[in-house]
């Protein structure tokens, strides 16, 4: 102890530069800091903006979690993020995870109730598929940690578990969907996937507008047999696809009873006597050319010797 004081004694302006090599140290253990944390930000979004494009591509808006800027943190800045994050309330925050939650099941539903992206991507509606299975249990984890509404009192620790079971949904979904899209109908038999063929043919045909009632229905008929053993569809799938075969039905029978209703009445209707025509006007009369019949009064005297044609009067009574 005593060779230690003797050498602080001794070389005790030692500490002055011994403070300045440890002041540039933690300087550039800082600066290491903030790249690392500046690379870190700029990881994140890459990876947020090429899942918007491939949610672009694919014609669906998938509401993203806010990032912060990719800027160096200062001290100023890392003061006004903090001050930012603690005005967020939890009400923000759970409306944004009730929107990523939402958005994903609506993707998920898509195949779910489609029939024909059931017969494309037959993986996204097996529960064999190990992805699949493991997106389903990560669904069914969000769904039962989901509050009732977004005003529900959470503890930090029960906002934090629903945070990231929503995030492990959304990730499941999106590694689930694209491993069917890879797979597509390669799980299947050649015959099998004959059938599935025809059987997306036959569904073009069921619900195409132009085609006639019985097409439709027997199409859809063929459609339930080739199906049958190959693909579980769900009841809800059944009845949207039920509900696109009987889309002209209403219509056509529609046009029947207006036809019916524009029909001329029975004939026992029309045997009725029918009303009186307007007599028509009198033609003018022309000039006759045939001489008039000769007078009645007076008429010539047969009887008396005068001559003959002489008119003879009768006198009158006194």
């Amino acid at each position: 102890m005593q060779q230690f004081w003797e050498f602080a004694g001794n070389f005790w302006w030692l500490v002055f530069p011994l403070m300045g090599i440890l002041g540039m140290v933690g300087n550039a253990w800082e600066r290491g800091a903030r790249m690392r944390h500046k690379r870190r930000l700029e990881v994140m979004h890459a990876k947020a903006e090429l899942k918007a494009a491939q949610a672009a591509a694919r014609g669906k808006a998938v509401p993203a979690a806010a990032l912060p800027p990719i800027t160096a943190p200062t001290a100023t800045a890392a003061s006004a993020h903090g001050a930012s994050a603690s005005r967020e309330t939890q009400v923000t925050q759970l409306e944004r995870l009730f929107a990523t939650h939402d958005a994903v099941t609506a993707r998920w539903l898509e195949y779910e109730l489609d029939v024909a992206k059931i017969i494309a991507f037959p993986a996204m509606s097996d529960g064999r598929q190990p992805l699949t299975a493991a997106f389903l249990r990560a669904k069914r984890i969000a769904d039962g940690l989901r509050p009732a509404s977004a005003k529900a009192r959470l503890s930090k620790d029960q906002l934090a578990e629903y945070r990231n079971a929503v995030a492990d949904f959304e990730v499941a979904f999106d590694v689930a969907e694209r491993d069917a899209r890879r797979l597509r109908d390669s799980t299947f038999t050649e015959d099998e996937r004959k059938r599935l063929d025809t059987a997306k043919k036959l569904l073009t045909v069921a619900i195409d507008e132009a085609a006639t009632p019985a097409e439709r229905q027997l199409a859809y008929r063929r459609v339930r047999e080739e199906l049958d053993g190959l693909i579980s569809i769900s009841d809800e799938a059944i009845e949207v696809l039920e509900n696109k075969v009987m889309l002209e039905l209403g219509p056509v029978t529609n046009t029947t009873s207006t036809a019916a209703d524009a029909a001329p009445p029975p004939r026992a209707e029309t045997s009725a006597s029918p009303e009186p025509e307007p007599e028509p006007l009198p033609a003018p009369k022309r000039p006759s050319t045939t001489p008039p019949p000769a007078a009645t009064w007076p008429v010539p005297s047969r009887g008396s010797g005068d001559s003959p044609g002489r008119v003879t009067h009768p006198k009158p009574h006194r």
